[in-house]
């Protein structure tokens, strides 16, 4: 086994390898030499190269979604460094641990004309939960030592990104055969949080409500305990609101809100009204549950998470700061049952809107809409599903959706930049059959993501190719705007035959429902390389569908 002879890459080689941090991703570059001799020779860490940094880091991203532990991704200094911030941003805000180290040059040559120089202390300040500044030299051994220990126990506590500058000088790449530097290894404190405050206080609240209504919104599956779900779904004063990524299912849930919401009359809008407003998980999607409780604003909002609550409904009044398995389990036993339409009501509704859902997809052709539909009843049991952003999100949320198949999305900037490189690092890591859906326009802006290696040959991507942002025909209110097409809609005649080609992924493309069957049969049968499927829906049709989908479930 080799080392880099250079202290300061041995002090965060050792750090990383002492917390278990053993999954390190690498963009090539030579001021990063030191790190890239020290995480590539030792075989205790699992390397991957990767030549996009921004594809990297959100590779990355997708391995740590999935392993819940940091990974750290690894650049040289200048440019490079900044193309890491859009996965950063989405860490942050998704709370995912991320470790970003960024090779840098000596101090006294930041700023005076050297080439591949940027200032990069602090450079992600605004979304880093730590930002460590390392120094050159054996007198600042401690120093530096203290600091990454700080960084990686941050990443791994506070679930989120954090951020390693190591400066190093030339030479950059010699070894040595022994380890020169033991740093001190300060462990990280992973235990969940416990309830110290008094419940007392809100049972009374809670009991006394006959409208509870909960939502949920971006959650890693498995987080509470079956038991609880049952419990909630038999209390008939609790309506229960999950999204596509709350992977939480029950049969007395209500999945698909904007279908329940749209079309209900003032008194319905009026009565679903909660007197309590339980949240928890992450980021929520829907704009309508929104706008309802901005409007419909509860009397007690309470939102449950060890790290943070977002005042999404400006209502804001208890943030419960431990899990909610933690929450439930000390909270739930002393409920008491009240007598309440509340839960009845809208499950009713519920039930009378799917059967108009159901028929009235019996009615339409090809569209994204009605792919979305196909396409969700296709997935292999047991599977993971990554969707990204933009339009694919939100028509998944119209659907139901096994529950033993794990939702993930990149919802914590809500951006298409690094979807589908997510989704690959989330394959590669599960080591599940692993589904991406897609647009074309979050495909095409992400297409160095297939510029990789490690893409299992289980991995299985559905392109929905309808020419352009079709989102923006349904969020814009005057297509006759000026220029929508060009710069809204941002219309297009690309494919992806000739990427899948390049980049050895076998290429399959559609563009009417017999043959989306048809090819769907074989789709996901084992393969010898990964496989994409083009569905091409009409562009211009797409809007109205989804518009008088709404109007058949009033």
């Amino acid at each position: 086994m080799k080392f880099s002879n250079i202290p300061l890459a041995q002090t965060i080689t050792q750090l990383c390898l002492a917390k278990e941090i053993k999954h390190i991703v690498i963009c090539p570059g030579s001021r990063n030499a030191p790190l890239t001799i020290g995480f590539s020779e030792n075989e205790n860490f699992e390397v991957f190269s990767i030549v996009d940094e921004r594809s990297a880091a959100f590779f990355a991203l997708g391995i740590a979604q999935q392993i819940k532990h940091p990974v750290a991704v690894i650049c040289t200094s200048g440019s490079a460094v900044l193309n890491f911030y859009p996965a950063i941003a989405e860490a942050y805000y998704s709370d995912i641990p991320l470790v970003v180290i960024s090779a840098d040059r000596p101090v006294n040559f930041i700023d005076i004309g050297d080439g591949q120089t940027i200032m990069q202390k602090n450079v992600f300040a605004n979304h880093i939960l730590y930002s460590a500044n390392l120094e050159i030299g054996k007198n600042h051994q401690i120093y530096n030592e203290t600091q990454i220990n700080i960084a990686l126990n941050t990443a791994i506590e506070l679930k989120g990104p954090v951020h390693i500058n190591a400066p190093f000088e030339e030479p950059l790449y010699g070894v040595s055969e022994d380890i020169q530097v033991r740093p001190q290894h300060v462990p990280a404190n992973n235990l969940p949080k416990k309830i110290e405050e008094d419940l007392s206080e809100f049972l009374p609240i809670w009991n006394e409500a006959k409208r509870k209504l909960i939502l949920v919104g971006v959650l890693q599956p498995n987080s509470i305990e079956q038991k609880w779900l049952h419990f909630l779904a038999n209390e008939e004063s609790v309506l229960v609101f999950t999204e596509t990524t709350s992977n939480m299912h029950h049969e007395s849930f209500v999945s698909s809100i904007d279908s329940l919401i749209d079309g209900l009359s003032e008194e319905e809008l009026s009565n679903l009204q909660p007197e309590i407003l339980v949240s928890f998980g992450g980021m929520v999607i829907s704009k309508k549950i929104k706008t309802f409780l901005r409007k419909y604003q509860p009397k007690h909002h309470w939102h449950i998470d060890e790290k943070k609550a977002y005042d999404t409904y400006f209502c804001l009044s208890k943030h419960f700061e431990v899990n909610p398995q933690t929450f439930f389990s000390a909270f739930l036993p002393f409920n008491e049952k009240v007598k309440s339409e509340y839960q009845g009501k809208y499950l009713n509704i519920k039930r009378d809107k799917q059967v108009k859902h159901n028929f009235y997809l019996k009615t339409i052709g090809i569209s994204d809409l009605k792919v979305f539909d196909v396409l969700l009843k296709s997935l292999p049991e047991n599977s993971i599903l990554q969707l990204s952003n933009s339009a694919a999100i939100r028509y998944a949320q119209l659907f139901l959706i096994s529950p033993t198949i794990k939702v993930f999305c990149n919802r914590g900037t809500s951006g298409i930049d690094g979807s589908t490189s997510t989704a690959i690092g989330a394959a590669l890591a599960s080591k599940i059959r692993t589904t991406f859906i897609t647009g074309d326009l979050s495909f095409f802006y992400d297409s160095n993501a297939l510029w990789n290696t490690y893409i299992p040959n289980t991995f299985r991507i559905l392109l929905i190719n309808n020419n352009g942002g079709g989102i923006f025909r349904i969020l814009q209110g005057n297509k006759d705007i000026q220029n929508f097409e060009t710069f809204f809609e941002t219309t297009h005649t690309l494919t992806a035959e000739h990427l899948c080609k390049m980049f050895h992924i076998e290429y399959q493309c559609v563009s009417n429902e017999e043959e989306l069957h048809k090819n769907l049969q074989t789709f996901y049968t084992e393969s010898s390389k990964p496989k994409l499927l083009e569905i091409f829906t009409p562009r211009k049709e797409n809007d109205t569908i989804l518009l008088d989908y709404f109007k058949a479930l009033k």
